[in-house]
């Protein structure tokens, strides 16, 4: 197993963020947490990436616990987190950028070639090298933050929100690229995304999180049929019946 999560438990002060939550990806998964603002999704990724510490459960990945291994370690290993709002570092080139997600990287041969490989997978960042992230459009500023995210040859990548404010053509884009990335790269991808309907049309499996607790998991395909799942996130009218989430997680 890449990565599983067991019984994670996080505290905000007061808040309890997250209630117990477990999952797992696979090698070569593209996974999606699906739910409401507030429900925890980016929250599990802080937590993965070492921003938060868990008041308890389990974060184990290549059966490493990482609970206490520092950001820095983490992406060492192999994890690479994509934060929500893509924060270009503006004052700095594209290429600049783009180098600060290599910090890992010693041999500047070895930097030289890991940049070249992402202009190679965005070609418009090429285009604007030179050119001060800042000034960079919504769609390319993702981009930037995906290639950034990718210097480190991670094995698991974390996306935060990668659609957020991007128009439908931009959004098509950079889902092309999340699912180009999983299967020419081989990499895994745990996804948080409010677009649930993208989410669930690239992804291999789903978790509905609501208020801090997986409430249903499975195959995207299965979900995306999954009458709650169309009303509350889809944004779909069905016809009210019975719930259809079950007392325990689906298999």
């Amino acid at each position: 197993m890449l990565l599983e999560v067991r019984n994670l438990v996080i505290y905000y002060g007061a808040i309890h963020a997250l209630k117990g939550a477990s999952f797992q990806v696979r090698e070569g998964e593209i996974v999606t947490l699906i739910g409401a603002n507030g429900a925890g999704k980016s929250t599990i990724l802080r937590s993965i990436s070492g921003l938060l510490r868990p008041r308890s459960g389990e974060i184990l990945f290549q059966d490493q616990l990482i609970n206490a291994v520092p950001p820095h370690k983490i992406v060492s290993l192999g994890i690479s987190h994509v934060p929500e709002g893509r924060k270009p570092f503006a004052n700095l080139t594209v290429s600049e950028n783009i180098e600060m997600g290599g910090f890992t990287i010693r041999d500047r041969r070895e930097m030289a070639h890991s940049r070249e490989q992402v202009f190679q997978r965005f070609p418009r960042l090429k285009e604007r090298a030179r050119q001060s992230a800042g000034t960079l459009s919504g769609g390319e500023q993702q981009m930037l933050a995906m290639g950034r995210g990718l210097m480190s040859k991670p094995k698991l990548l974390l996306l935060d929100e990668p659609s957020m404010g991007l128009s439908p053509i931009l959004v098509r884009e950079i889902f092309d690229i999340i699912r180009e990335i999983n299967s020419r790269m081989g990499t895994s991808i745990l996804l948080v995304e409010q677009n649930a309907y993208m989410a669930l049309s690239i992804a291999h499996r789903a978790y509905v999180l609501e208020t801090g607790s997986i409430v249903l998991e499975g195959r995207s395909e299965d979900l995306r049929t999954n009458p709650q799942v169309r009303s509350a996130y889809l944004g779909e009218l069905v016809e009210e019946g019975p719930s259809t989430y079950p007392s325990n997680h689906a298999p």
